[in-house]
């Protein structure tokens, strides 16, 4: 038994957003630098970045990149902070965080709850020279923002010279409208912007989209994606509500952990086809162990990430991932792991 599984029952007597404070306060505390050393059968390029292993912390859980490095000692090949908005924000009313343990789940409304990017980009400019690994930043729209397409330009402008890569976010379910985004005019007109303000130096581009896609999107995001963004993250959380047993399932917000697992790899596979692998694609979405990530790369991810499995599983949840992922390849007589993306795709 690990000392999570003891220490969890505690964790989980207070409030969602008071735990992830206290696990923030924790990880201040935890030795930072590289992370330990990856099997090198996990070690790929993606979009130009060397990654040690395919295993990364999603946007969510370093909010104002307090913790990159702390997390990358975890046994993470890559940490995304964020979401951060030009201007600091508050998020929606609390509560806004929920657990759903029957179900393994997560319920968030947040908001995009942030100290905005200035702040962020002084602390972020520390992590960044010390070279410790990939480190992406992830950039969204204020809410009460006039124009939101110009807020995406500005965070891209803004936080680029200290991030691995640039995450564009415009399938959160919090932010009322920004999901439009999606659309084939508004995001053909944001994907000019962002890479207007990137110019010819700047890192990659990445663009998370959500899950709830129908097929003609999905077609449109990945013909209007190629060329423009490096990659595309496969997906945000659903609005959509499988069967659930916990008591605070129907509070609104963004669903994410095991019941979003099924829906999360059907639309790997869907981008997957679509794009043709002429794209990078990263799984996200109810992703909680080395079965769980090789089945999404198998279905087309290069890399994947996780979050909401953390509050169930602990942090060394990387580590048994990535040792899983490794027994796994060598025992389907894969080399190297880029040679199992999409092999299920085709």
């Amino acid at each position: 038994m690990s000392p999570f599984t003891l220490l969890r029952p505690f964790l989980h007597r207070f409030d969602p957003e008071k735990a992830h404070r206290l696990t923030l306060a924790a990880l201040r505390l935890w030795p930072s630098g590289l992370a330990p050393a990856s099997d090198p059968i996990l070690a790929q390029s993606v979009a130009g970045l060397s990654f040690p292993n395919p295993v990364g912390l999603a946007a969510g859980f370093d909010k104002d990149g307090e913790v990159p490095l702390g997390a990358l000692g975890l046994g993470f090949g890559s940490v995304e902070v964020g979401t951060l908005t030009p201007r600091p924000q508050e998020g929606n009313p609390q509560p806004r965080l929920f657990r759903l343990t029957e179900d393994r789940a997560v319920i968030n409304r947040m908001g995009f709850n942030n100290g905005g990017q200035v702040d962020a980009y002084k602390r972020l400019k520390q992590s960044y020279m010390a070279r410790a690994g990939v480190i992406g930043v992830n950039v969204g729209a204020n809410k009460d923002s006039v124009d939101r397409i110009a807020d995406y330009a500005a965070g891209v402008a803004r936080m680029g010279a200290v991030a691995s890569y640039l995450t564009i976010n415009i399938s959160s379910p919090n932010t009322p409208g920004l999901r439009a985004l999606q659309d084939e005019a508004a995001l053909t007109e944001l994907l000019v912007a962002v890479n207007e303000a990137n110019g010819s130096n700047g890192p990659p581009l990445f663009l998370k989209v959500a899950p709830d896609l129908e097929p003609a999107d999905i077609e449109a995001i990945a013909r209007l994606s190629v060329g423009r963004v490096a990659a595309l993250i496969v997906s945000n959380t659903t609005i959509s509500r499988p069967d659930l047993r916990s008591a605070q399932a129907s509070e609104s917000g963004g669903l994410s952990g095991a019941p979003l697992k099924d829906l999360a790899q059907q639309r790997m596979l869907d981008f997957r086809r679509a794009t043709g692998g002429s794209i990078p694609l990263i799984g996200v979405g109810g992703i909680a162990s080395a079965e769980d990530a090789y089945a999404r790369i198998r279905a087309g991810a290069s890399l994947i990430q996780v979050y909401s499995a953390l509050v169930y599983e602990g942090p060394g949840l990387a580590k048994r991932i990535n040792l899983g992922l490794a027994e796994m390849l060598r025992h389907d007589g894969f080399t190297n792991l880029s040679q199992a993306v999409g092999v299920d795709a085709r």
